[in-house]
């Protein structure tokens, strides 16, 4: 095979995972330079620790490191590997508070969480059951992977050079890491966490000799005093998790792997490891933590952030993957109304993708990614998903045969039965639409300029034909507000949203108003125009209708 072209020479299309394709373009050269290796495929890899179930920062770790992978394959020709690694020989520290059987894995607590028995009754331990929920979560989405168990890796001896290495630079590696420490703990750190022969519990305790000619290390049962001699090969112990990560890229040679900026000093100290060990660490991103609501960091234990059951309720997956695709270096809020936004982005994205004849454009485009250079089969749709929630919301839908007669009507061509993605958004528009818009449902009453405004949009589309193009019927509404002098002319869209619609953001309504009907819209207008009893302008703009 030949090597890979320079990354100085490569035409990078703009999308930041051609951007990181470029840095393992240039890993690679480097890594082949070194270890005369260029024919071995790039690794890419991504970390999971086993003591809890798949969430939403999984999903997009994983999706992330796929898209990174489908560029540097697209840019080079080249095949490259996803591993996704299971951290499974970690011990239990604490009891997660969300599975069953809380005293039993209380009694089991120091254990590799493969030596814990599964508290859901299903699998052989702990690690496999969560393992098999991992894996399952990943094929959900069909994304291309290798599942690898550290369990495995270790006891198979796969790490067990890497390990001889390790204590070769033992103490240029607690002198590493040492300074990082509070000053109890760095008198007694060392790397090695062995495992004890009795009780199978991962000891975190100090080491008090060395012996790399026969890859063992000798330490003392804090309980008892009695002293051990334990090799660090074939799973007889592991290493302390910074260290264990420089272990895991020295020896498996990886290429790339992101992570969150909560462990921006871990990868430092990683680092450090690895070139100790005598490689190069990989090329990685350092991607923004989530927000919640309140702009607060997301936190499993508080529970302030939006899980993947729930966006995927609330909208197809394409939608959390524009999501995860955008801007992965800038914070985030995580909550559910950012939903609309991100399915619209993908509609549009997707759209395009499908007609776009120019490789380097489709390239650059998010749809290409998410749906792993297959653009073929549709997912885009003639209406988007905020006009769906609207249309719910103004029809007080119930069903998606409501929603489907102002489509057919819009376009006779339209059926579930022809565009079964478009039958996907709407079922998704209904129950985002009752959990999220009706709830929150608060009309206005009209200024007296916006009331005239009103009367003159009804009048001039009770005069319109309704069979106007979306696009001329939104000249209308441009019209009708620069006539009424609204400065600056949003004001007059903020009352259209929130007189008619009950709502601070809308659709551009001239589509919106072509979709709904122009009839149905006349009626919606002295529909809200009549829900001002009082007519008072001087009161107006306080007023507040019920809920609708």
């Amino acid at each position: 095979m030949n090597a890979p072209p320079a990354a100085e020479t490569l035409t990078v299309p703009k999308a930041w995972p051609f951007e990181e394709a470029r840095k393992i373009v240039a890993r690679v050269e480097s890594r082949a330079a070194a270890e005369g290796d260029a024919d071995r495929p790039a690794l890419l890899e991504t970390g999971y620790g086993p003591s809890g179930l798949p969430h939403i920062g999984t999903f997009g770790e994983v999706a992330r490191t796929t898209w990174v992978r489908q560029a540097y394959e697209a840019l080079t020709g080249r095949k490259a590997r996803l591993l996704a690694f299971s951290d499974d020989m970690d011990a239990l520290r604490k009891v997660p508070t969300n599975v069953p059987e809380q005293e039993m894995l209380a009694q089991h607590l120091g254990l590799p969480l493969t030596r814990i028995p599964d508290p859901f009754g299903r699998y052989e331990s702990f690690a496999h059951h969560n393992n098999a929920m991992l894996r399952a979560f990943l094929d959900s989405f069909g994304f291309e992977y290798e599942f690898a168990s550290s369990t495995s890796y270790y006891t198979a001896g796969r790490f067990d050079a890497a390990l001889r290495r390790m204590l070769e630079v033992h103490d240029e590696v607690v002198a590493t890491i040492a300074p990082t420490l509070g000053a109890e703990r760095r008198a007694t750190y060392s790397p090695v966490l062995p495992i004890h022969p009795r009780t199978g519990r991962v000891m975190q305790v100090p080491v008090t000799r060395v012996d790399p000619a026969a890859a063992t290390v000798v330490w003392a049962d804090p309980e008892t005093g009695e002293i051990f001699e334990t090799s660090v090969l074939g799973g007889h112990a592991k290493m302390q998790w910074k260290a264990d990560w420089a272990m895991r890229w020295y020896a498996l040679g990886v290429d790339y792997e992101m992570s969150g900026k909560d462990l921006i000093d871990s990868v430092k100290l990683s680092s450090k490891i690895c070139r100790i060990l005598g490689k190069e660490p990989p090329a990685g991103l350092t991607y923004e933590l989530f927000l919640d609501q309140n702009a607060q960091k997301i936190s499993k234990s508080k529970g302030n952030g939006l899980s993947i059951e729930e966006w995927l309720r609330l909208a197809p997956p394409e939608s959390l993957a524009q999501y995860m695709f955008n801007q992965p270096t800038r914070a985030k809020r995580l909550f559910f109304d950012v939903i609309p936004r991100a399915m619209d982005e993908y509609l549009a994205n997707a759209e395009k993708a499908e007609t776009e004849s120019d490789p380097d454009v489709l390239k650059a485009n998010p749809a290409w990614f998410i749906r792993g250079g297959n653009v073929d089969e549709s997912t885009s749709s003639p209406v988007s998903f905020t006009q769906l929630l609207n249309l719910a919301s103004v029809a007080n839908a119930e069903t998606a045969e409501t929603l489907w007669k102002f489509l057919r009507r819009y376009d006779p061509a339209l059926s579930p039965e022809t565009h079964p993605y478009v039958d996907r958004l709407v079922r998704h528009a209904l129950v985002y639409f009752k959990e999220f818009v009706k709830p929150a449902k608060t009309f206005r009453a009209p200024t007296e300029q916006e009331r005239l405004a009103l009367e003159d949009l009804a009048a001039e589309l009770r005069r319109a034909d309704p069979k106007l193009l979306p696009i001329e019927v939104q000249d209308i509404v441009f019209e009708v507000g620069k006539r009424h002098q609204f400065q600056p002319l949003r004001g007059w869209f903020g009352c259209l949203y929130e007189v008619l619609l009950g709502q601070s953001e809308g659709p551009r309504f001239g589509i919106f108003a072509a979709l709904f009907g122009l009839p149905e819209t006349v009626a919606l207008i002295e529909g809200a125009l009549a829900r001002d009893p009082a007519h008072d302008p001087a009161r107006a703009p306080s007023m507040l209708a019920g809920q609708g």
